[in-house]
């Protein structure tokens, strides 16, 4: 994605834009400069909108004016050394600010000067080659500064081809279109039309710069060609760039958090399958440049998803008794399925934030749903939930155990009131689960295990007041095997050590 910030500011296009070094001159005048001519020859702002494009369907004479057409033009081919009154030759010299490409393009006739001949009535397409060619400058030539043939005078012009960057092939290419205006078979690539674009713009031949630039509006491009196309953007007019400006540049500050919001979105609601979405969306994720525009995204997400769930279980919890039974039993299954959903996709979110490490929102989020946990408790002890949404508990205590595991690892460095409150709130949850969720299968065994002990890991990092107090709640975790439960030994072995150190702090340091 390329920020609009990226696309350099737009210049004027005229043929003074050559570099001095490639300047078309004609043999031995030194007083033309293509300074002043081009400021006789600016182009016309409507130039754009005159030329031939390849997407239209009725495409327009191919010459620029009605000499094109004539009986004598079309005995003009070109590189004919018997009919050319120009002889043009081409010289590699500095590089030109308008070549795109990042490397020189081979060729066989790059590495010598080369003498291409041709016809001033076709030279004049180009508005470059019309002012080079006017009047004006051809009467500053002397009689001595003409090769001169048997059937009249020819005018020596010299253009410079940048050699870091230019091709001789490609102006070659540019000069023969001048005549054959077969652009069609010509530009057959985004790479093609790259290389033929800067002459064109060069040269002031505008039909070759539109072809070249609705080419490439309509066909991808490689990473590497979309690079040249930003560089020669502001060589460009603004309507004519204005298509290939929307296709690199952001239409607003916030796209690619919008991009990301509906990916999200998406990944969650859309899709009947939806792992293979959010795994693909995970990847987005995680690969993106900026990480507090995928935490924005998250958290946003986090928060719609969280209420959703929590209303679902309070309507749940708190029904109103409305109508006949069976339309009230009816809305108290939409509401278990609803909670279920989103709990899925609030797990997926919080798995997502933790890997990303922007989960700190979230984690005192979750520490603060007194409410939300008591509604939890009375929905779990009823039996109604078991053969409507029988993973409901499961997936809200995933939630609850990736966010203390975080917490209790440092990935997410939480304070003392919000480590005590995720304990304090979500203990009677886990709690109740363990006493009415039946049969407990293997997996969810694991999963109270593993939530147990985390709970454990977390009340040793608080004051021993609140520790002590936590501590007793903790005694469901026991087992009629006491080896059974050596987390719960070892968190009670850890408090009473602490509290047989003497009361005095100075003591602390002696020991």
């Amino acid at each position: 994605m390329i920020p609009s910030a990226g696309i350099p500011k737009k210049r004027q296009r005229t043929a003074a834009r050559r570099s001095s070094s490639t300047v078309g001159t004609i043999s031995s005048v030194s007083d033309v400069t293509l300074t002043e001519i081009s400021q006789q020859h600016h182009r016309p702002s409507s130039m754009a909108d005159d030329r031939p494009s390849p997407m239209a369907d009725d495409r327009p004479s191919p010459m620029a004016d009605d000499r094109s057409t004539s009986s004598t033009d079309e005995t003009l081919h070109f590189n004919d050394s018997v009919t050319a009154d120009v002889v043009l030759r081409l010289f590699m010299d500095s590089p030109s600010p308008l070549q795109s490409s990042p490397t020189a393009t081979s060729d066989s006739v790059s590495n010598s000067d080369f003498h291409v001949y041709l016809h001033s009535d076709i030279l004049r397409r180009s508005k470059y080659f019309s002012a080079l060619l006017s009047d004006r400058w051809i009467g500053h030539v002397q009689a001595s500064d003409h090769a001169t043939t048997g059937d009249g005078d020819r005018f020596l012009l010299n253009l410079g081809v940048p050699p870091a960057t230019g091709s001789i092939q490609s102006h070659l290419t540019v000069l023969e279109l001048l005549y054959t205006n077969d652009f069609a078979a010509v530009v057959d690539s985004a790479s093609t039309a790259l290389d033929l674009l800067p002459v064109a713009l060069e040269l002031l031949f505008e039909e070759c710069v539109r072809w070249c630039v609705d080419f490439l509006e309509a066909v991808p491009w490689t990473e590497e060609e979309e690079k040249r196309v930003v560089r020669l953007i502001p060589f460009l007019s603004e309507e004519e760039s204005k298509e290939l400006v929307a296709r690199v540049s952001p239409s607003r500050e916030d796209s690619c958090e919008a991009m990301l919001e509906g990916l999200v979105s998406s990944a969650m609601n859309s899709y009947g399958n939806t792992a293979f979405v959010k795994a693909f969306v995970g990847k987005i994720l995680r690969d993106l440049s900026s990480r507090e525009t995928a935490k924005r995204v998250l958290e946003k997400a986090f928060a719609r998803s969280l209420k959703t769930v929590k209303e679902s279980l309070e309507d749940y919890s708190s029904p109103v008794f409305r109508g006949d039974h069976n339309e009230t039993e009816a809305i108290q299954k939409l509401n278990l399925h609803k909670a279920s959903t989103n709990g899925k996709h609030l797990l997926w979110l919080v798995e997502r934030m933790i890997e990303l490490r922007v989960a700190d929102v979230a984690v005192r989020e979750w520490s603060e749903q007194a409410c939300f946990t008591a509604d939890l408790q009375r929905a779990f002890r009823d039996d109604s939930w078991r053969n409507i949404v029988p993973g409901l508990p499961a997936v809200i205590l995933r939630c609850t155990c990736r966010l203390a595991n975080a917490v209790s690892a440092g990935t997410i460095l939480a304070s003392r009131q919000v480590r005590r409150k995720l304990v304090e709130d979500w203990l009677p949850v886990l709690v109740v689960c363990k006493d009415n969720v039946s049969p407990i299968s293997p997996s969810n065994k694991s999963l109270y295990l593993e939530l147990e002990e985390t709970f454990l890991r977390i009340i040793s990092t608080l004051p021993m007041s609140d520790a002590q107090e936590l501590l007793q709640r903790c005694l469901s975790f026991s087992t009629r095997n006491v080896d059974d439960c050596p987390h719960l030994v070892t968190a009670f072995n850890t408090w009473f050590r602490r509290a047989a150190r003497p009361l005095k702090p100075d003591s602390l340091f002696d020991q």
